[in-house]
């Protein structure tokens, strides 16, 4: 029996019984509510939020052997389609299937809203602070962010001044992520516009659940995730080069052993444009052009995959091996757009990221829609103390690490821990900054091996991409969920998994 076939039978079941099974949650049977936390399926009495009830009423009918089915076939399927992620350590690399969550996260229309707003214009913001630091430096001469913060970044990029990217677009993709706090708003931890990943698993996911759920899902009006390659193509072409009527566009990966590899084919074959690596390309007259079977062909616009040091070895880490030879050059000239612009890292500095409320109302004269955590940066003398005397109440992060790697919570240190975190700091106060430990929102999740469901913390990264007077944002983001109990950190590469999330029509 298939599980399409398997769920079918379960849906009829709870039909014909009309829902009238008094206490009957097997699968929520062990799942116990930690008061102190925001828990999104339940409220503080304990009751089913309206917007999970018929959700909840579903999945409490379904027993517990057959739940297990069910995942364990959602689980195959991701196999199957190599729907993988690589982790990194200090000793080996493996590749692991992405984990997937069968109960998914739901979002109304009206938190929607705010969520969609607040990130295009936290996205807007940043292009218009990359343009100015890249060319007038307009808000440090104001005095509102420090040239010190944006000399010390290692992300800035002393090639991109004065360059004017195709469209006067830098940041085209933006991920935004976003928590829910114990207080019931959402927060922003930290703005990623140099290669955003994920969005592939938040469509994988949803094509995952309607396989394995469809009965379920058929109850909800919710917004498509789907959408989202053909509008990323749309945008990539509007920010074609002068000149170019019908744009060439390809997407550029590092290769098959990079850890988000299955996004980068995945988002090419949505496209419908070619996934090519550095060896694929290159540069003649300023004017780049990819080797096919048929003779070359001129390239217009890179989605680009590839760090900024390695795109181009005549310009940046000359031993690299993964970037097009010529190919920044190219790009000063306008003759090829690069997605995202190289230098927009940036923008997407830890330490920069604690300037935003200033950013957001200096260029679009507007107050903040998300709110930013509470940072202190350590490069600062009277916030370095502040931090290095309490760092067990505090998250301290590298202000350019993406993945959750690096990151050090303070309340699961030993004596000797904090004193090693201690001792980084104090070496590169620049390198670091903190945060309180927020108490992020929690989830009902199935955990394997209790077969039960169980409270874990969750966050979501939105997606929007920016295009020449056209934007996009995806109605329902990446909802990432620490599937240790009591970890804070979400991300795949430090044991994290996600769950589809509905965005809820009206």
């Amino acid at each position: 029996m298939n599980y399409k076939t398997l769920f079918s039978l379960i849906i009829i079941n709870l039909y014909q019984k009309n829902f009238t099974m008094p206490n009957r949650h097997p699968i929520f049977k062990q799942y116990q509510k930690n008061p102190l936390l925001y828990d999104e399926i339940f409220d503080k009495k304990g009751n089913v939020r309206k917007v999970y009830k018929k959700l909840f009423d579903l999945y409490s009918g379904i027993s517990i052997e057959d739940f297990h089915s069910l995942n364990h076939k959602a689980k195959s399927s991701f196999f199957n389609q190599g729907i993988t992620f690589q982790v990194y350590s200090d000793k080996e690399t493996k590749e692991k299937i992405f984990p997937f969550d069968l109960f998914p996260r739901i979002i109304d229309q009206r938190e929607w809203e705010i969520i969609e707003k607040g990130a295009l214009q936290r996205a807007h913001a940043l292009n218009a602070f990359l343009w100015d630091i890249y060319h007038d430096k307009k808000i440090i001469k104001d005095g509102i962010v420090p040239l010190e913060m944006i000399s010390t970044s290692v992300n800035y990029l002393d090639q991109m001044i004065g360059v004017d990217p195709p469209g006067g677009i830098y940041n085209h993709i933006s991920g935004t992520d976003l928590i829910k706090h114990a207080d019931g708003d959402y927060y922003v931890l930290e703005d990623n516009i140099r290669c955003p990943s994920g969005v592939s698993y938040v469509i994988c996911n949803r094509t995952a659940l309607k396989r394995a759920l469809f009965g379920v899902f058929n109850h909800y009006r919710a917004y498509s995730v789907t959408d989202y390659a053909q509008n990323l193509l749309e945008i990539m072409e509007t920010v074609k080069p002068h000149h170019v009527d019908s744009p060439n566009c390809v997407l550029i990966t590092p290769g098959m052993y990079n850890s988000a590899y299955y996004e980068h084919s995945y988002l090419a074959k949505a496209m419908g444009v070619e996934l090519v690596e550095g060896r694929d390309l290159y540069v003649e007259n300023d004017f780049v052009y990819m080797q096919t079977i048929n003779g070359p062909e001129k390239v217009d616009v890179i989605y680009r995959r590839i760090d900024d040091q390695f795109i181009d070895p005549f310009e940046f880490k000359p031993d690299s091996t993964l970037g097009v030879p010529g190919l920044f050059a190219a790009y000063k000239k306008g003759n090829v757009c690069l997605v995202n612009a190289p230098g927009t890292g940036v923008a997407d500095d830890k330490a920069v990221y604690t300037y935003m409320p200033e950013i957001i109302e200096y260029y679009l004269g507007e107050k903040p829609i998300l709110k930013n955590v509470r940072t202190y940066k350590c490069g600062r003398p009277d916030e370095l103390q502040y931090v290095l005397e309490n760092i067990d109440k505090l998250v301290v992060k590298p202000v350019d690490e993406a993945g959750g790697y690096g990151i050090s919570i303070g309340n699961q240190l030993t004596k000797d821990e904090i004193k090693e975190v201690q001792y980084k700091i104090k070496a590169s106060p620049r390198k670091y900054i903190a945060q309180p430990i927020m108490s992020l929102s929690v989830h009902a999740t199935y955990i394997e091996e209790t077969q039960s469901f169980e409270q874990r913390h969750i966050d979501l990264r939105t997606f929007a991409i920016l295009g020449k007077n056209k934007e996009f944002v995806l109605k329902g983001g990446l909802s990432r969920v620490a599937l240790k109990r009591g970890n804070l950190v979400v991300n795949s590469s430090q044991g994290g998994g996600s769950k589809d999330t509905w965005v809820l029509k009206d």
